[in-house]
């Protein structure tokens, strides 16, 4: 991973961000800051691939992939692959 000193955000971006915050919001009058919603994402997404690397040894991989998204995916209990880049 390489550092940068600025984080461009894109409209896309934006978007997602203000989801996550909404999820990440303990009520509606809640606005959390960026580097909390930041904190959250990445924790859960370390979270959910030790969860599916714990689960590949109890379930079947055909339920695990179930759970699979465009950042995190299981393929037939031989790998986990990134296919976000």
């Amino acid at each position: 991973m390489s550092r940068r000193t600025s984080l461009k955000i894109t409209d896309e971006r934006e978007r997602q961000l203000e989801k996550a915050s909404e999820i990440v919001a303990s009520g509606p009058d809640d606005d959390p800051p960026m580097s909390v919603v930041i904190d959250a994402a990445l924790a859960h997404l370390i979270q959910s691939e030790e969860n599916i690397q714990e689960a590949r040894n109890e379930l079947d991989p055909t339920v695990i992939q179930r759970f699979n998204t465009d950042v995190l995916g299981v393929r037939y209990r031989t790998r986990i692959e990134s296919r976000w880049r």
